[in-house]
């Protein structure tokens, strides 16, 4: 196992105070319920950007408490990598925005596009530029405004997806803690299980993209969960391997979340039971980007995570993508 290059000196997190319950999309016309919902999902309420609530405010909100928990400043960072499905436009980048928000005049900033992966990925370009000598401290948030891109017609979409960010705060380690291990893939030929037909360069936006209603969230349920299943199972393998650890050796396993049923597989092939994964799916819903980052905060403020854990967090997105990373606090 190699000596750890970057550890978490800080992490926060930010979610809208707007709370919707599954009860709420029978005044939408939905063919739903509470029980349909959480059987098939696990989740029970999500939260919801009310006006003027953007992933500008939202990651800035989260970035502020990771970096007052790391005790630095916005001119301390030399990179911010965010990671969002859901940008608030398409030119410039969200972490440019997110730069002026803070007042980071001297970080560079981009963004991750690995949907629900992103935040991981984000993480490990992060320690890749610390490894090159790129940058001493970064900055890396995953934030999503989804309930803007889903179709609140599609119930088979629409009860998923939340709001909200989450953020950490990288710098050097000294070797006693930090990322032991990373992984990441992706497969490019599963794109249009879980997609946004339209709206992009390709098919800009038109009178026929808004009648047909092709700009919002696509997705083939079944397909994507059996994808899930099986490459965040492949992640937390790698993960191990990596770090030369096995699930006996994890103290949390914090997964993206999207669905109760995929956490509770995911837990089932790596041997970590289920009184060692931290879920939050039923109070957030599926955030993507943001998933991990939020259940990493709530986490650490629960005294789930302290110091000496070995937490391994896993995701599987949107691409499709899987990563995984072993950090030890």
């Amino acid at each position: 196992m190699n000596r750890p290059i970057a550890h978490l000196a800080g992490v926060g997190s930010f979610a809208p105070s707007r709370v919707m319950r599954n009860e709420e999309f029978a005044a939408l016309g939905l063919d739903t319920n509470d029980e349909w919902i959480v059987q098939r999902t696990g989740i029970r309420e999500r939260h919801v950007a009310g006006p003027g609530e953007t992933n500008k405010t939202m990651s800035a909100a989260a970035a502020r408490v990771a970096m007052s928990r790391a005790g630095i400043t916005p001119g301390d960072i030399d990179v911010i990598v965010l990671g969002t499905a859901s940008p608030d436009r398409l030119l410039p980048s969200t972490a440019v925005d997110l730069q002026a928000e803070l007042g980071a005049s001297r970080a560079a900033a981009f963004d991750v596009m690995a949907a629900c992966s992103s935040w991981l990925y984000g993480l490990i370009v992060a320690e890749g530029l610390m490894a090159a000598g790129g940058a001493q401290t970064a900055l890396v948030v995953g934030t999503e405004k989804l309930t803007s891109i889903v179709d609140w017609q599609d119930r088979s979409t629409c009860v998923l997806f939340g709001d909200g960010a989450g953020a950490a705060v990288l710098k050097r380690s000294d070797g006693s803690k930090g990322i032991l291990s990373t992984f990441m893939r992706s497969d490019g030929t599963l794109a249009e299980l879980l997609y946004r037909p339209s709206g992009g360069a390709a098919h800009p936006f038109n009178q026929q993209v808004l009648d047909d209603r092709s700009f919002y969230v696509k997705m083939e349920g079944r397909e994507v969960f059996k994808h899930a299943v099986r490459s965040m199972s492949e992640a937390t393998d790698r993960a191990l391997d990596g770090a030369r650890l096995t699930g006996a050796d994890i103290d949390l396993m914090i997964p993206h979340q999207a669905n109760i049923r995929i956490i509770e597989a995911t837990a089932k092939h790596a041997n970590v039971s289920m009184d060692k994964v931290y879920v939050n799916v039923d109070r957030y819903g599926n955030t993507s980007s943001a998933s991990i980052g939020l259940a990493l905060d709530e986490a650490m403020a629960s005294g789930r995570v302290k110091p000496g854990s070995t937490v391994l967090l896993v995701a599987f997105g949107a691409g499709f993508t899987w990563a995984s990373l072993i950090v030890r606090f």
